[in-house]
């Protein structure tokens, strides 16, 4: 039976989690880890971007969250995997469109951290995110995805920096945030906070560059699945 057991956990699709503060280079290290390892790539901030888009677009009060909970269950996105410059993602696409440019603009920013805040919004998000299991092995980065999405994923990692160290990163591309602001919204965020997973290897990467945090959690997945077998 043990063996039978082994054979079906090894069978089901790997999710590596990387979460962590704002700029702490999760979506640049989650992609160096899943260009490398072949895996699928999920942004889930692009998820909870491209539905505070359709809000904008379909004129929804994002400040509303009853009226944002609606836009939710009305709308019917199309969970795809693409692939470009060798890398496999996975995005929601709207009629047939992914709002690549326009989930980055400012409005769309300012406008995301209102809708992601919605307790239906994350059931809807969560669910979805689940589901992109379906493409196979995943690096998955957020904010929740190893205390909240995929919780039982033995590959768990938090990335974090100097608060000077971030705001250097923001600020050389080209945004004003204020970062101390965000980590202690999304901190204090009524449902699915941003904290530390059970189990996470925490990866401060101040002074380290991209190839250097990407091989050490890349050394450290080799090193659990090294041990797992």
């Amino acid at each position: 039976m043990s063996e039978i057991i082994l054979k079906l956990k090894t069978l089901h699709p790997i999710v590596i989690a990387i979460d962590g503060t704002s700029a702490s280079g999760k979506s640049t290290n989650a992609k160096l880890v899943a260009k490398t390892l072949g895996y699928v790539y999920v942004d889930t901030g692009a998820m909870y971007r491209t539905l505070a888009w359709h809000c904008l677009l379909k004129q929804v009060d994002v400040n509303d969250a009853k009226a944002v909970a609606a836009a939710c269950r009305k709308w019917k996105p199309e969970l795809k995997c693409v692939e470009k410059d060798g890398l496999r993602a996975a995005w929601l696409s709207v009629d047939g469109y992914f709002p690549e440019k326009e989930i980055r603009m400012p409005e769309t920013a300012a406008a995301v951290a209102h809708v992601a805040a919605v307790p239906a919004v994350r059931k809807w998000m969560k669910d979805t995110q689940r589901d992109c299991i379906k493409f196979g092995n995943l690096v998955m980065e957020g904010r929740d995805i190893g205390t909240n999405v995929f919780p039982e994923t033995d590959y768990k990692f938090y990335l974090d920096a100097s608060l000077a160290e971030r705001s250097a990163r923001r600020a050389a591309d080209g945004v004003n945030e204020n970062l101390a602001a965000r980590d202690q919204r999304d901190s204090q965020r009524a449902v699915a906070p941003l904290m530390i997973a059970l189990g996470a290897v925490v990866v401060n990467n101040s002074g380290q560059t991209p190839a250097e945090t990407s091989g050490f959690i890349i050394g450290e997945i080799k090193k659990k699945m090294s041990a797992a077998r």
